[in-house]
């Protein structure tokens, strides 16, 4: 990605006079890009008010997905992830890449017909 300094260099190679940090930012008053004069950047982006993806110069990312105003899925540049469930506004599930999960989901009743049907096999139960 270039930089703001990169996009508006003269034709000729001079540089405009420009005052630093560079910040944009939205309507809303949130944050979309950032330069200082070394170079570094960042960029956001934002959906439904919830910052859903960070970028910078150093290669660090980040993204999130939201759901009914919750955060069900965040990934980073390390490969780090999680995800999240919800119920009632409550959260009752979340695992992560590193193997941690919390489950507070309610058991779901079913017969061994429905278990045949979910796993699209015949199911025997075992001891």
């Amino acid at each position: 990605m270039n930089t703001i300094r990169e996009l508006i260099r003269l034709s000729n190679g001079e540089e405009l006079d420009i005052k630093y940090p560079i910040e944009l930012f939205d309507k809303d008053g949130n944050l979309l890009y950032y330069e200082n004069s070394d170079g570094f950047w960042c960029k956001n982006q934002y959906k439904d008010g919830e910052q859903v993806y960070f970028v910078n110069s150093d290669g660090l990312w980040w993204k999130s997905v939201y759901k009914d105003g919750h955060e069900v899925y965040f990934e980073g540049s390390d490969g780090y992830w999680l995800k999240y469930e919800y119920k009632d506004g409550k959260e009752v599930y979340c695992e992560d890449s590193d193997g941690h999960r919390v489950d507070n989901r309610e058991p779901v009743d079913m017969t061994i017909e429905d278990v045949c049907k979910l796993v699209g096999k015949n199911v025997r139960i075992v001891g």
